[in-house]
C-alpha cells in the first residue's frame, strides 16, 4: 500500500491524541486539568488529542513534565501506537 504525506501525518496525530488521551486518563486528569497542569488551554488538548494539531518539541516536553513521564518514553509510546494504527489500517484494507 502506497500512503501519502498527508496519510502519515494524519496517523502520527491520531497516534499522539491516543496516547496523550490514554495518559492523561491514567492520572485522572480532565481536559481541563491537564490544561491547568501543562499551562495549555482544554481546547488545545482537545485538538492533540483528537489529531487536529500537532505539537511542537516544547510542547511535547511541557506535557510530558505535566504527565509525570519522560519526552523520550511518550514518543516512544506515540511510535507503538503508530505501528498499532498502520496494521490497523492495512488489515482493513486487505
Amino acid at each position: 500500500m502506497i500512503r501519502s504525506k498527508k496519510t502519515d501525518g494524519n496517523i502520527s496525530g491520531k497516534a499522539f491524541g491516543d496516547v496523550l488521551r490514554r495518559l492523561r486518563q491514567d492520572h485522572g486528569l480532565s481536559q481541563e486539568g491537564l490544561g491547568f497542569e501543562s499551562g495549555y488551554h482544554r481546547t488545545y488538548i482537545s485538538l492533540l488529542e483528537r489529531g487536529k494539531k500537532s505539537p511542537s518539541l516544547q510542547t511535547i516536553f511541557t506535557l510530558s513534565k505535566a504527565l509525570k513521564i519522560e519526552p523520550a518514553e511518550l514518543i516512544k509510546q506515540v511510535g507503538i501506537q503508530v505501528h498499532v494504527l498502520l496494521q490497523t489500517t492495512n488489515n482493513g484494507s486487505d
